[in-house]
Formats: C-alpha cells, sequence, structure tokens
C-alpha cells in the first residue's frame, strides 16, 4: 500500500513538474547555454590555435559557468512556485505524509537533472572536436563518458540542494541567492584569500573536481584538487542531503 502510494505521488509530481511551462523553458535554456558557450569556445580554439584547451575543458566550463544555473532555477521553482500559488495546500492534502512528497519530487527531479547532464555533457564535448579543427588536447572516449556521467550526478545532486532550500526558505529569490553564494562567490572568496582547500569543500567545485581526469587543475583556481573526482560527487551530495534535512525539519515544523 505505502509503495502504491509513492508511485502515486511519484507520478503526480511528474505531471505536475511537466505541466509548467518554466520546467520547459529551464530545459531549453540549459541546452543552449551550455551547447552555445562549447561552440563559441571550441571556435575560439579554432581561430587562436590554443593547445592548452580540450573538449572535456570546454564542456565542464560550459555547465559551470552557464549551464547549472537553468539547473538552479528549474529546481527552485519546483517547489517555491508551489508555496507562492499556495497550491502546497492541495499538494500536502494529496500527500499527507510531508517526507513521501518530498522524497517523490526530489526523484522526479534528480532523474530529469541527471539525463539533462549526461545528454548535454555528451553532446556539448561531439560539438567542440570538430569546431577545434584539429588544435586542443585530444580526449579519450573514456574521459568524455566519465566526464558526460559525472555531470548527470553533480546536476542531479545540484537539484536536490535547490529543492531542500527552496523547502526551508519558501523563496524563490532567496533560495536562487543562497545557492548562487555556495556555488560561486563563497568559494572565490576562499579563493582570493589563500583558502583554496577551503573552496574545495564547497557543492560547486565538488561537482567540477568530479568532471575532470584525476590530477587535472580546476579551470576555476588552476590547483589540483586534494582528493579524487568520485569524492568530488560526494561533496555535493553531502550538501544535498543537508539541504534536504533541513528542508524536511522546516516542512514538518511549519504549516504549509
Amino acid at each position: 500500500m505505502a509503495g502504491a502510494t509513492t508511485m502515486n505521488a511519484v507520478r503526480s509530481e511528474w505531471t505536475k513538474q511537466f505541466s509548467l511551462r518554466s520546467t520547459w523553458w529551464c530545459l531549453v535554456a540549459a541546452v543552449v547555454l551550455v551547447l552555445g558557450y562549447a561552440a563559441m569556445a571550441a571556435l575560439t580554439v579554432r581561430i587562436n590555435g590554443d593547445d592548452d584547451l580540450s573538449a572535456q575543458g570546454i564542456a565542464v566550463g560550459a555547465v559551470f559557468y552557464l549551464g547549472q544555473f537553468a539547473v538552479v532555477s528549474l529546481a527552485t521553482l519546483a517547489i517555491t512556485t508551489e508555496y507562492a500559488s499556495g497550491s502546497i495546500r492541495s499538494t500536502l492534502q494529496w500527500v499527507p505524509v510531508r517526507r513521501r512528497m518530498l522524497a517523490a519530487k526530489g526523484g522526479v527531479l534528480a532523474a530529469v537533472l541527471a539525463v539533462l547532464g549526461v545528454a548535454v555533457t555528451l553532446v556539448a564535448q561531439g560539438l567542440s572536436v570538430p569546431l577545434m579543427g584539429g588544435n586542443g588536447v585530444p580526449v579519450s572516449a573514456g574521459s568524455v563518458l566519465t566526464t558526460s556521467l559525472a555531470a548527470g550526478a553533480y546536476f542531479a545532486l545540484l537539484g536536490l540542494l535547490c529543492l531542500g532550500l527552496g523547502t526551508a526558505l519558501r523563496s524563490t529569490a532567496g533560495t536562487i541567492t543562497a545557492v548562487f553564494l555556495l556555488l560561486m562567490m563563497l568559494p572565490m572568496l576562499a579563493g582570493a584569500m589563500g583558502m583554496p582547500e577551503l573552496a574545495h569543500g564547497f557543492p560547486g567545485i565538488g561537482g567540477m573536481n568530479a568532471m575532470i581526469d584525476a590530477g587535472a587543475p580546476n579551470p576555476l583556481f588552476g590547483g589540483v584538487a586534494p582528493y579524487p573526482p568520485p569524492v568530488g560527487l560526494l561533496v555535493a551530495g553531502g550538501w544535498a542531503v543537508l539541504a534536504l534535512a533541513v528542508g524536511h525539519t522546516v516542512l514538518n515544523r511549519r504549516d504549509a
């Protein structure tokens, strides 16, 4: 019975998510931003004859500097629009067990964003290679696949992070601001203050480290990560779990 109820909640969230125009706009924006960045960066490598950048590095830059912010918008709006419109009351009447509602919403988000991350990163790397015109650092098929899988996992974890913070803050602007601080501003501040090791503990930098080869320099700071790539996903996952725990606590203690 509980399993059937959970599947009903997942189906409901799936239908709700894809009935929102903001979902489609954010998905399209992610694809356009990542592929547009990749194409322009690859053409720049071709024109300048640059041999220091690879298709993998271009894709990672596209995901980190542009693509992830479309993901942040999609995942944040998935929960904050319900609070803004008051439809969260109907959602909780339909799924009164609040942790089940949060789990269903998180499951749908994670699945959609994982597929998006893998697909758009694969295409970005495939697009970059011919546009680079034989310039740049060559990459192996294994590196391309690993980067794409890591991007998919990072997008899923980033979506869960935004879901947790959005549930706790109940504000679109507040959630996006908080996530932007975690992804960009605080790591850059730590790096500027001479504490790059601290920066590697933030979710965005952890995700970036997961997408690059072991021993390769981080594109943002230039130094090598103090841990292997899979640990970067654990860093991002730890932040996602913390955000979901806070969101779940607030969801249980406050009225909708």
